[in-house]
């Protein structure tokens, strides 16, 4: 089941250390490349036409996110629609920017998470869901918003 849905029972200190290292360098990694993101979306040749090694980059800004994912998963299991749901909240409010978007959705999914743990705990005390059943019950309804207005633009 930890694997499955997550849970944060289990983490300890040493490993927790190991997950904010990771996540702090590869977040500094992406910081350092956020013009390069902000290019990325105009696609690959606007930002080939403004200098960006765009081969070197995208492959540099995956296996930074691939990394991330890989420690924080090790640790927590999976937990589904945290990075989904969180970027197109902080893009509604703060814009397309990724020097902005980066940090605010790294410190809105870091709340998001704190809050889904502890309602975890307490919903069915003193048992404990696991983090990804609480994520997803916030998670599917507003998802599905965005894909209903998507659709109907």
């Amino acid at each position: 089941m930890f694997w499955l849905l997550g849970s944060f029972s289990g983490v300890r200190w040493p490993e927790f250390q190991l997950v904010i290292v990771v996540v702090l360098a590869g977040l500094a990694v992406c910081l350092w490349y956020a013009r390069a993101l902000d290019a990325f979306t105009f696609g690959d040749d606007a930002a080939a036409s403004l200098g960006i090694a765009v081969p070197r980059v995208r492959l540099l800004l995956f296996t930074t996110a691939a990394l991330i994912t890989a420690t924080i998963v090790s640790m927590a299991g999976s937990i589904g629609f945290v990075g989904l749901v969180v970027p197109h909240v902080m893009r509604f409010f703060f814009g397309p920017l990724h020097r902005t978007l980066l940090i605010a959705s790294a410190l809105a999914g870091a709340i998001l998470m704190v809050l889904a743990d502890i309602a975890s705990r307490l919903l069915i005390a003193p048992q404990s869901l696991p983090v990804g059943v609480v994520t997803a019950l916030v998670g599917v309804p507003f998802f599905a918003v965005i894909i209903y207005r998507s659709r109907n633009k």
